[in-house]
């Protein structure tokens, strides 16, 4: 069964990452993270991202948190200063489905942050919280964000390109997938390798 409402507080510890909850401290590394081009360029964050814009995200970030809606959980390497984010978001517990995102700030890439984080939120929303089916919606211009996906194990869905106004102007946003397989022990089910789970994302 799907988890309702998702767990509030959460931290999650897996090899080389520790994901936790967004604190009001941490106001002035995430606009460092976000007010940079690529985030503008493969987001729909404001650009640029000022201190104001900074407070917002963190009061919609905790509304969402404590509302039980979304997993919203900055990225770390030992629980200290974010480097990056990842979400579950948009839950559907009818068909036990959720999206998932995620960034990483650029002095932090290549150090498989984002590969680490996403894999771990990939077997906590199967494990835990009951889902069968994770999406990702990546610009197809974003080959280090397929990249991440691809090392993830997710695979491109059978779903209709998504136009969405961003903006430098309309973007095409693929859809891709991680779907749990129906036979085999529960340890190999997932489709994701664990040898690729780390790369250089």
């Amino acid at each position: 069964m799907t988890v309702s409402p998702l767990p509030y507080p959460l931290r999650l510890a897996g090899t080389g990452v520790v994901l936790r909850e967004w604190r009001s401290e941490d106001l002035d590394d995430l606009v460092a993270l976000l007010d940079e081009p690529d985030i503008a360029r493969w987001t729909l964050m404001p650009s640029p991202f000022d201190v104001e814009a900074g407070l917002a995200y963190l009061r919609r970030a905790r509304q969402g948190r404590v509302s039980g809606s979304r997993i919203q959980l900055a990225i770390t390497a030992d629980g200290g200063p974010p480097l990056g984010e990842v979400l579950l978001f948009n839950v559907r517990s009818e068909s036990h489905e959720a999206e998932l995102g995620y960034l990483v700030g650029r002095p932090f890439r290549r150090r498989g942050l984002a590969s680490a984080a996403l894999s771990l939120l990939t077997g906590y929303a199967f494990d835990t919280l009951g889902l069968r089916r994770l999406l990702l919606r990546i610009d197809r211009g974003n080959t280090a964000s397929t990249s991440v996906a691809r090392r993830c194990g997710y695979r491109p869905a059978a779903e209709p390109p998504i136009q969405q106004a961003g903006p430098r102007g309309p973007t095409v946003l693929d859809t891709w997938e991680y779907v749990e397989a129906r036979s085999g022990p529960r340890h190999d089910r997932r489709r994701n390798v664990a040898s690729r789970r780390y790369g250089r994302r």
